[in-house]
């Protein structure tokens, strides 16, 4: 079965561009003009991944990432923002978008990105085992894409997730922004390294008591982040 992939953008030529290039590809795609057709594609044909504009008529590219969100919904989110507006790619990221590509972009990168970031049933996180249980109270489960804390389940997207099972099969190790980029947006990633700050503060707040006082994601000032056993 082919992945499903759903593409909100209110430029008709952009989305028959994107349809063109997704469906020679091997994808099937769905195609919404304005943000609540797109909001309400998002809901019922359950995509496995969802372009997004930034701007848009009803309902913003924001507004609706925010929505989603906040309806327990994991399909991975690329956000699609203007060149010039810098600050579009960190407030998407903080909406709970997974990623974003900058317009004009290449046909090339934004099917590498879609291929990136499309749930897989299986892992490909360097084939490191993930453990079952941490600190007796953070609990991940690689086949079912569940945590629990405390044994209640814990909503992540499929990015924050990916980097919290990444984490937790190496602990106490240190990574580098470079290096979560690398592994864990899983290409050759040359964007803002804001990506993994927003990403690590948005996992904090979901899996932290404190998220000020973090006890599981760990920052090694100058260096990086690692996931703590203490």
């Amino acid at each position: 079965m082919s992945n499903k992939v759903l593409i909100v953008e209110d430029e008709r030529a952009i989305v028959e561009i994107l349809k063109f290039n997704l469906t020679r590809e091997g994808y099937e795609t769905l195609e919404a003009l304005d943000g609540e057709t797109g909001l309400k594609l998002g809901r019922e044909a359950d995509p496995d991944l969802i372009l997004l504009d930034v701007m848009l008529p009803k309902l913003g590219g924001f507004e609706l990432c925010k929505t989603l969100r906040s309806e327990g919904r994991a399909v991975p989110i690329i956000m699609l923002t203007a060149r010039e507006e810098e600050n579009d790619k960190i407030f998407g990221l903080e909406a709970g978008a997974d990623d974003y590509i900058t317009k004009p972009f290449s046909m090339r990168e934004l099917l590498a990105r879609v291929k990136a970031n499309i749930r897989r049933r299986v892992l490909d996180v360097g084939d490191l085992p993930a453990p079952a249980e941490a600190s007796g109270e953070l609990v991940l489960n690689p086949d079912s894409y569940a945590v629990y804390k405390n044994g209640a389940p814990v909503e992540l997207t499929q990015k924050e997730f990916d980097l919290l099972r990444f984490l937790m099969a190496a602990p106490d190790k240190v990574f580098s922004r470079e290096e979560l980029l690398e592994q864990v947006w899983k290409y050759g990633y040359f964007g803002d390294m804001r990506t993994v700050d927003v990403t690590i503060r948005r996992l904090r707040e979901k899996i932290e008591d404190t998220p000020g006082k973090p006890r599981y994601i760990m920052t090694r000032r100058g260096v990086g982040y690692y996931f703590s056993q203490q």
